[in-house]
């Protein structure tokens, strides 16, 4: 990277206005399917084609202007600052995930229980209505279900994930130190843990919908617990892909200590992913 203190002004770039027209294409495909338009599922693969181009596109464009050294010690910064607050605008969304089954868990369900002065709210609403946890509400909505368990293979996903981490930092170790091969085994360790987890997630959620009678119908355990899984196997998957994107940069050789921003954003990306799910293990399996 350049050490010029210039400010950076980027060149014109079309790829932005590229992507939001995937983007408004799959939500369009999207919207006529949900409407019953057989042209709604063209639409979104549509989409789904050019906003894929566009990462390409743009990302290749990215990589060799940054290999090249044209960006200065300013663009850095705001590369870092930008990845921090998107990183930041995604606990958010996860905090939304966890105040849901938080005020589900510890406030709704006793207070429809009749706890404490809400006996006459209780005998109103749901005069049956038990206020045990986990609960699919009056009339077993969904049908009866078996909790899901934290001690087979959610435990199992968890010390996947955490070891996941550990290659990923292994890996930016071998970046310092000038280890390619150390930095290409690592991110390969990592990506292929990464796949194994969200494989097992997978397992996880036909035993659910086949041998508990667990689904995204069962009450409000069954929503919020597929809502909070199902969003972070997506985010373990967007990991994957970046750390994949990552891999053959580093294969190709690029990346150098002094120069591998690409690299620490997946970084921070992916254990911002574990720590998620360490709370999630917690708060949906254990508690």
């Amino acid at each position: 990277m350049s050490t010029s203190n210039e400010y950076y002004i980027p060149h014109k770039a079309t790829w932005p206005v590229i992507g939001t027209a995937g983007l408004v294409m799959m939500l369009a495909g999207f919207a006529n399917y949900l409407n019953g338009s057989t042209a709604g599922s063209a639409w979104m693969l549509l989409g789904l084609t050019v906003f894929i181009v566009m990462l390409a596109g743009w990302f290749t464009l990215q990589s060799g202007e940054s290999e090249s050294g044209m960006y200065s010690t300013q663009v850095g910064i705001s590369y870092r600052m930008g990845m921090m607050w998107f990183i930041f605008s995604e606990i958010m969304f996860f905090a939304v995930f966890f105040g849901t089954l938080w005020y589900t868990r510890n406030l709704s369900v006793p207070w429809l229980g009749g706890e404490g002065a809400r006996a006459a709210t209780k005998e109103l609403l749901w005069p049956s209505f038990e206020a045990v946890w986990p609960t699919n509400g009056p009339g077993k909505v969904g049908g009866e279900f078996e909790p899901m368990g934290a001690w087979g293979l959610p435990f199992l996903n968890t010390l996947i994930l955490l070891t996941s981490g550990v290659s990923c930092t292994w890996a930016h170790h071998g970046l310092l130190a000038k280890n390619r091969d150390q930095l290409i085994k690592g991110l390969a360790a990592t990506v292929g843990l990464g796949l194994l987890f969200v494989s097992f997630q997978a397992f996880e959620y036909h035993e659910a919908y086949t041998e508990m009678g667990l689904t995204l119908g069962s009450g409000i355990y069954g929503s919020t617990f597929f809502m909070l899984t199902g969003f972070h196997g997506f985010h373990v998957c967007v990991g994957a892909i970046i750390l994949s994107v990552v891999l053959f940069r580093s294969w190709k050789g690029h990346f150098k200590p002094e120069n591998h921003f690409a690299f620490e954003a997946a970084a921070w990306y992916w254990h911002f992913v574990d720590v998620v799910w360490l709370g999630l293990f917690v708060f949906v399996y254990v508690i």
